[in-house]
């Protein structure tokens, strides 16, 4: 079961970083290349803790609808979302918040399980993981230029 790990310090409180990534609105802006938006559940506004999103994008040339939940939220300083449906065996995403004395440390740490058991391990191996590890990197940097010109 692969993790990717990512770091990425804002130049922001953390609240500001906080509420940025568990934002639908911010959520779109940070994955346009993909061409995610909210289509049920909580689609616009602040995610909390119980909240339902189910978010259609396009990955690999495919649109794919996928639902997540928030599980847990300890705010400003954590927020936790699961796969409840979707094109992944599972996931878990850990989304924390470290206050700095000139900023915010955000972690994210996804944790997931490819569908089609040798198939799928073979697929993260060969470009799955690669792609998920751009991904979140791509998103946290955008975050950070959000943050930075907001807080």
């Amino acid at each position: 079961m692969p993790i990717i790990e990512h770091h990425q310090f804002i130049k922001a409180s953390i609240k500001v970083c906080f509420d940025l990534a568990r934002n639908v609105d911010i959520h779109t802006q940070t994955t346009s290349k993909t061409k995610q938006r909210a289509i049920s559940g909580v689609t616009e506004g602040l995610l909390e803790n119980g909240d339902c999103v189910t978010w259609e994008a396009i990955h690999f040339g495919i649109k794919q609808r996928l639902t997540a939940r928030i599980i847990e939220m300890e705010k400003p300083h954590k927020f936790v979302d699961i796969m409840v449906k979707g094109a992944f065996h599972s996931f878990v995403h850990t989304h924390e918040f470290f206050e700095k004395a000139d900023g915010t440390l955000m972690i994210d740490k996804f944790q997931y399980k490819s569908p089609f058991g040798l198939i799928g391990v073979a697929a993260d191996k060969l470009f799955l993981e690669k792609y998920m590890r751009a991904f979140i990197v791509s998103r946290a940097k955008a975050l950070k230029r959000i943050a930075e010109n907001v807080d």
